[in-house]
């Protein structure tokens, strides 16, 4: 039986890099529905695990990374004054990255980090901006509506009816919720 020897140096072909590390990572949350173990990533790469750490101080700062990179993929509301159509747009979005990121939810809430969390949260506020909400406003109208897209998102990944649960399906909801909105800015 022979052994390869490990070699020295440089790993051949494609070097280690940051966004290396990240695209497997994130990969291989949307196989397994969890951000994979440092050790398990090194193999997947080819290295040694310190390597890793030479990119992120820890396994937090790694969630951090691949959590944010995800979150980077939902839509980016341009400014409009059609608002709703932006608040739409960008629900849709999450709730597919959700559904295509299984246990991302989870890793999400179990996050203290708030990094990935602020990418909704501009890109919500981006959305709302022409309603010219007080900041008071705008952080209980975003703990309304993540809330409730999470509580969504928790139903697809549960759902063991049979019986599809879309996306679109929560049109009376948003219709209801931006009609309170503008009902609000209406009576300032």
């Amino acid at each position: 039986m022979t052994v390869k020897p490990k070699t020295r140096g440089r790993p051949k072909g494609q070097g280690l890099s940051k966004d290396r590390i990240l695209m497997a990572a994130t990969s291989m949350l949307k196989q397994e529905g969890k951000v994979p173990s440092i050790r398990k990533l090194a193999a997947t790469l080819e290295v040694d695990g310190m390597a890793i750490y030479h990119y992120f101080d820890n396994k937090a700062a790694l969630l951090e990374g691949v959590t944010i990179s995800v979150m980077e993929e939902i839509y980016q509301p341009v400014a409009s004054e059609n608002w709703q159509e932006q608040l739409l747009a960008l629900s849709h979005s999450y709730l597919t990255l959700l559904k295509d990121y299984p246990g991302l939810l989870t890793t999400l809430l179990t996050m203290s980090d708030f990094g990935p969390a602020e990418v909704f949260s501009e890109r919500f506020e981006q959305a709302l901006k022409p309603l010219d909400l007080s900041s008071q406003q705008l952080e209980h109208a975003l703990s309304f509506w993540v809330d409730y897209l999470h509580g969504f998102a928790l139903a697809q990944e549960c759902n063991q009816s049979g019986l599809p649960l879309d996306v679109e399906m929560i049109a009376p909801s948003f219709n209801l919720f931006t009609l309170a909105l503008g009902h609000l800015v209406d009576s300032d």
